[in-house]
């Protein structure tokens, strides 16, 4: 088990493959730091790492910092969902990313799920976003889902 220390450099995490960002990130005591591991499986894309983009996407908010890893995780899914062969892996991130577009109180969160729901395009997606256009309250991600939609 890697034990990340709360004055570890982002440069120390590189060598880290993805099974052990994804253990590092529920025992790291820095939340820049768990940021910054979401941030990097996201750009990996690899689908190793959906289950805990799909559970970092529903942790619940105590502060700005972790609201970000939030986003970061949601934009991360798109890629993995259209990676992966496994249909119950894309089932649970569209689930989550549907479950943040409908229900999640930071819209920049709804953006996110938006986007990424946007970029899956399927249409059990283009109802998911019929509806959140209908309830959504926020000027900008309304307008992202018109441009997803195009209507």
């Amino acid at each position: 088990m890697i034990s990340l220390q709360p004055d570890i450099t982002l440069d120390q995490l590189a060598f880290l493959s993805v099974e052990s960002l994804i253990e590092a990130y529920p025992a790291c005591p820095n939340q820049n730091i768990q940021a910054r591991i979401i941030s990097i499986l996201a750009e990996l894309g690899d689908e190793r790492a959906l289950d805990l983009l799909v559970e970092v996407v529903g942790v619940e908010v105590a502060n700005h910092c972790q609201g970000n890893i939030r986003r970061v995780a949601a934009r991360g899914l798109e890629q993995m969902v259209i990676a992966t062969t496994d249909p119950e892996k894309s089932q649970r991130a569209i689930y989550k990313l549907s479950w943040a577009l409908l229900n999640a109180e930071d819209w920049a969160l709804r953006y996110a799920a938006a986007v990424s729901l946007g970029g899956i395009a399927t249409v059990e997606i283009n109802t998911i976003l019929d509806q959140a256009m209908t309830q959504e309250s926020d000027r900008v991600v309304k307008e992202r889902i018109r441009m997803i939609l195009n209507v």
